[in-house]
């Protein structure tokens, strides 16, 4: 039997995370109302004829794409959730982003449903014009059968897209609407370049989220102790798998606070050093290649997937799913796995993970920072205002203000380095963006660990977190009125 390979599929490891902390419930919620919440409430597959150009005939040549857009839940409107271009996307795995969106965004209050899209390509085999053609190809089916929309269904960048994509379908939207409807256009999407009603911060949003709720989880004395673990971010060592926009990020941000990086991996190898790495240089090296192997100031192992059971204290799968499975779940020697990606743990290995006692942060909640920037982005894009432009000269003013008070008041000026460090000035959006980040991230943690530690039925973060988003999600459909 290949250990690697899950019994379950993608949607079903979903599931069951689901009926696990769903039992603990008892009899609180009527079954129904549990499978509501469990099911996809639409499903939308299409098939699409493209021109593509083709270099062996010299001419363009139909190619009919395959695509997905999955509402997982209407509990809250609009859905939300990512689209991702890739080759391997399939309804199961598109059903099981889908419904991690709807608890992902229950629990950390941001008011959406679940969505996720796909559309089963390689970009690397198209050029840009032709992936141009299938984004806005593939828009133009979803405004058909109303899967798009600011208050219906807004999507966002994922594996496989970017701003650049968000850009096209943003304007593919806006070509379709009447005048009337343009006011809030902008929110059809989210995503987007700031010049295009984007919001500053959204790029490394994921990874900073991660940073903020490891950070706060390596807060906590009593269960560090219980780990091994000392307190604080500094001189942990981290290992990231994958170091795309989520592994890069959330690499730096662990980087600048003090963590030593010893090990890192992508498609082409994965790298270790003991004594640490240069994540500057690392990203510039990746940049200038497009690939770690080269890179000559740490060890290339054997094996891009070896690095994951390399000495560390954390772990950060940051790829794609089903990374972590019971062939090498036994050998992990971090004392905590902070889930970057979607569902990178198969269930077999979870299980290996809890009786091992190692702390799973779990995807649900570690990559939540995107879509809580994206929330933000939203919201701007529907109050037609920049975060900070109504307050920032006036949180200014106050502050100087009180330091002048304070320099009469001890009669002794500031000198302009000590000005310097008070950093006087009001908030910029991006200030903003990183506050709202944190404090969510903060709060969503101790919702979770207090459910763990008060539920002695939940043994694990991912059962607890699972416990606190279908709670919240079945408040809603009560305050629905559709169920009793």
């Amino acid at each position: 039997m290949d250990k690697s390979k899950s019994q379950y599929s993608f949607h079903e490891s979903v599931g069951l995370y689901f009926d696990k902390a769903a039992k603990t419930f008892n009899k609180r919620y009527e079954k129904t109302l549990l499978d509501q919440i469990k099911k996809c409430n639409s499903v939308y597959r299409m098939n699409f004829p493209v021109k593509i150009w083709d270099p062996k005939s010299k001419k363009d040549k139909i190619q009919v794409i395959e695509a997905y857009r999955v509402q997982h839940s209407h509990h809250k409107l609009p859905c939300k959730g990512g689209i991702r271009f890739s080759s391997k996307v399939n309804q199961d795995e598109v059903m099981a982003l889908a419904s991690l969106m709807t608890y992902k965004c229950a629990l950390v209050d941001v008011p959406f449903g679940g969505g996720k899209g796909g559309v089963k390509i390689s970009p690397s085999k198209y050029t840009e014009d032709q992936l141009e053609r299938i984004t806005r190809r593939y828009t133009t089916e979803l405004i058909k059968k109303n899967f798009i929309g600011p208050g219906l269904d807004v999507p966002a960048p994922d594996y496989g897209t970017g701003a650049r994509e968000m850009t096209w379908i943003l304007d593919t939207y806006a070509t379709f609407q009447s005048a009337s409807n343009m006011v809030d256009a902008y929110g059809c999407v989210t995503g987007k370049p700031v010049g295009q009603g984007g919001i500053r911060g959204r790029t490394e949003a994921t990874g900073l989220g991660i940073f903020y709720g490891t950070r706060e989880a390596l807060s906590i004395e009593a269960d560090m102790k219980a780990l091994g673990l000392t307190t604080g971010v500094e001189g942990k060592k981290i290992v990231v798998q994958g170091f795309g926009n989520v592994g890069y990020w959330a690499a730096k941000f662990f980087y600048d606070a003090g963590a030593i990086i010893v090990g890192v991996a992508e498609y082409d190898g994965s790298i270790y050093n003991e004594k640490g790495i240069n994540v500057n240089d690392l990203k510039k090296h990746w940049d200038a290649e497009r690939k770690i192997s080269t890179y000559k100031k740490a060890t290339l192992l054997d094996g891009r997937k070896s690095v994951i059971e390399s000495e560390c204290d954390i772990l950060i799968p940051a790829a794609l799913e089903q990374q972590i499975h019971a062939g090498n779940a036994p050998n992990i020697k971090a004392k905590i796995i902070a889930e970057g990606a979607n569902g990178p743990t198969t269930p077999e290995a979870d299980e290996i993970l809890i009786e091992k006692g190692v702390m799973v942060l779990p995807d649900m909640y570690m990559n939540a920072g995107g879509v809580t920037v994206s929330y933000f982005e939203w919201l701007k894009n529907l109050s037609h205002v920049r975060f900070g432009r109504m307050d920032k000269r006036f949180v200014q003013s106050n502050n100087e203000e009180l330091i002048r008070m304070v320099e009469e008041a001890v009669g002794t000026p500031l000198t302009k380095k000590q000005r310097k460090n008070l950093n006087l000035r009001g908030p910029d959006e991006v200030d903003l963006v990183y506050s709202g980040l944190e404090e969510t991230m903060i709060s969503a943690y101790h919702d979770i660990r207090n459910v763990w530690k008060k539920k002695k039925t939940l043994k694990d973060l991912r059962s607890a977190a699972f416990y606190v988003a279908i709670d919240k999600v079945a408040e809603s459909y009560e305050k629905l009125g559709i169920f009793p």
